[in-house]
C-alpha cells in the first residue's frame, strides 16, 4: 500500500527477459522481464529495504528481489538477460541497484512494456503504520495506461489533460483523487472523454511530470474507494 507521495526517482539501468533453466540439450526458454534500477535519488535509504519489499515504480507495485551495485554484476543479473543487445546506462560509481521481476500481466496492463534504458521513473516505498497519509490510498495496481493529450502553463503551474477511458467516467470526478505514474493528484476538470490535473513546480521537479509531453503515456490507477463503490453498485443493480 502506498500514499502517492513520490519519495525519489531512479534510472532504468537494464531491462530484458530472463532465461529460464532448461534440461540439458533443450533450447533456452525466456521467462519474465527483469528490471534493474540505479542512480536512486530521494530521502529513502533503499539499502535498508528487505528482499521481498514492495516498491512502487511509476505507480506499479513491484517486489524487490535483489540488491547490489554496478560493480558487483548489476544486482546479480549478469548473464540472465536475453540475447538482444542490452545496453547499460553508464556508471554512477558503483551505486545501489534494485532488481525486480515483471510478469506478463503487468506488462499488458501498464506502460512498463515501453520503458527504455536510461529512462527516469518515480519511486515510492510502501506505507507503514504511523506514516503520514499525505496523498490518498494507492494500491500500486494500475488499471490502464492513458495518453497525455496536452499540457499548458497556468500561472506558475501546468495543466495536463489526459484521455479518459469510457470505463473511467464514473471513477474520475472533479476534486477527487487519481494516481498517475504513482503520483497522488487532485482531479481538476472532467469532460466526456478527457480530464485534467494541475502540476505545481515542486511536483514537476521531483517527478517525471517535468518531462512529460503530449503523446506520452502514464499509468492510471483509479481511486480505490470509488472503484469498490462502482463495483458494489453494479452488483446491486444486477450487472
Amino acid at each position: 500500500m502506498f500514499t502517492g507521495i513520490i519519495t525519489g526517482q531512479a534510472r532504468i539501468a537494464k531491462i530484458g527477459k530472463i532465461q529460464v533453466a532448461a534440461k540439458p540439450g533443450d533450447p533456452p526458454r525466456w521467462g519474465d522481464v527483469r528490471l534493474v534500477l540505479d542512480q536512486i535519488t530521494g530521502a529513502v535509504d533503499y539499502n535498508a529495504s528487505a528482499i521481498g519489499a514492495s516498491i512502487a515504480c511509476s505507480g506499479v507495485c513491484l517486489t524487490l528481489i535483489e540488491k547490489g551495485t554496478e560493480s558487483d554484476g548489476w544486482g546479480g543479473t549478469s548473464g540472465l538477460l536475453d540475447s538482444k543487445p542490452i545496453q547499460r546506462a553508464g556508471t554512477d560509481g558503483g551505486g545501489l541497484t534494485l532488481s525486480f521481476d515483471v510478469s506478463q500481466e503487468t506488462l499488458d496492463k501498464t506502460t512498463l512494456k515501453d520503458w527504455q534504458i536510461g529512462q527516469k521513473i518515480n519511486l515510492e516505498s510502501s506505507l507503514r503504520f504511523g506514516d503520514e497519509l499525505g496523498g490518498h490510498m494507492v494500491a500500486g495496481h494500475v488499471d490502464t495506461p492513458i495518453a497525455v493529450l496536452s499540457r499548458k502553463p497556468v500561472a506558475g503551474s501546468t495543466e495536463f489533460f489526459f484521455a479518459l477511458p469510457p470505463e473511467g467516467r464514473g471513477l474520475i470526478v472533479p476534486k477527487g483523487s487519481v494516481a498517475l505514474d504513482g503520483v497522488s493528484l487532485t482531479v481538476n476538470q472532467v469532460e466526456s472523454d478527457r480530464f485534467s490535473v494541475m502540476i505545481i513546480p515542486h511536483t514537476a521537479a521531483v517527478t517525471g511530470f517535468g518531462q512529460l509531453q503530449a503523446g506520452d503515456a502514464v499509468n492510471l490507477e483509479y481511486d480505490m474507494v470509488g472503484r469498490y463503490m462502482v463495483r458494489q453498485m453494479a452488483l446491486y443493480q444486477g450487472k
